[in-house]
């Protein structure tokens, strides 16, 4: 699904992002854990491709196909979809017009997802204006149900959100990345970035990873470098990961 090699991002001149080696296969859900400024929201948008996110090294190879060259737009119509940490309000837009311009050939999903998320009387209002924070991660997490791309990129999805919207937004996200076969005719692949690690109780995590100082330094199970974290901090598991 999704191949970085040697990976080298600069952010306004100054390099953030160094040597980043990342594979996940088609079918697997990957956890992204690190501390602040270690370059985690970076990778996830320079995999997006947002502009102001140079790549000096290194390539991003997506479903067999080589994207490092390819606008934002045109990875999301090849399969990409990204939840935000803070999204942006977005004035004079309504939310229901943009599901619409999301829905494609499946405009029935927007009423469906839409009770699904609780977010069927936000329709009319503008995106993201006024909203709660479990209501804009809700709405976040509608627009990427409707999107339904193969690889789903989300940034801190439990951040800021209570124990009954983070209920919701887990089973819903376990939906996103979901590997039934009998239900969808391909396995669904995602990254996500977590610091309190509440989304591994709804979703089944392949691998973990931990980034610090703008480099993967550890690969392994989700829960067993979580709890390192938790326990003993990064450093001691960059000193576990040397060892």
């Amino acid at each position: 699904m999704l191949k970085v090699t040697d990976l080298h991002v600069e952010v306004e001149g100054k390099e953030v992002l160094h040597d980043v080696n990342l594979h996940i296969g088609e079918g697997e859900t990957h956890v992204l854990m690190g501390p602040n400024g270690s370059g985690k929201t970076t990778l996830l948008r320079a995999i997006m491709g947002f502009s102001s996110y140079k790549i000096t090294e290194g390539k991003i190879i997506f479903k067999g196909r080589d994207v490092t060259g390819l606008s934002l737009h045109e990875r999301a119509r090849y399969g990409m979809g990204m939840m935000f940490q803070r999204p942006p309000t977005i004035a004079g837009l309504k939310l229901g017009k943009l599901l619409s311009a999301l829905s494609g050939s499946a405009p029935e999903n927007i009423g469906k997802f839409g009770s699904q998320m609780n977010m069927s009387n936000f329709m009319d209002r503008d995106v993201n204006s006024g909203f709660s924070g479990g209501e804009i991660k809700r709405s976040e997490v509608l627009q990427l149900l409707i999107q339904n791309p193969d690889f789903v990129m989300l940034d801190e999805p439990e951040s800021g959100v209570d124990l009954e919207n983070i209920s919701l937004i887990g089973h819903s996200i376990a939906k996103l990345v979901e590997k039934d076969r009998h239900i969808i005719d391909r396995h669904k692949s995602g990254l996500i970035i977590t610091h309190t690690g509440y989304i591994l109780d709804y979703i089944d995590a392949d691998t973990g990873h931990m980034l610090c100082d703008g480099e993967i330094k550890c690969h392994g199970n989700p829960r067993e470098i979580l709890k390192l974290i938790q326990e003993k901090g990064y450093q001691e598991c960059i000193k576990c990961q040397k060892n």
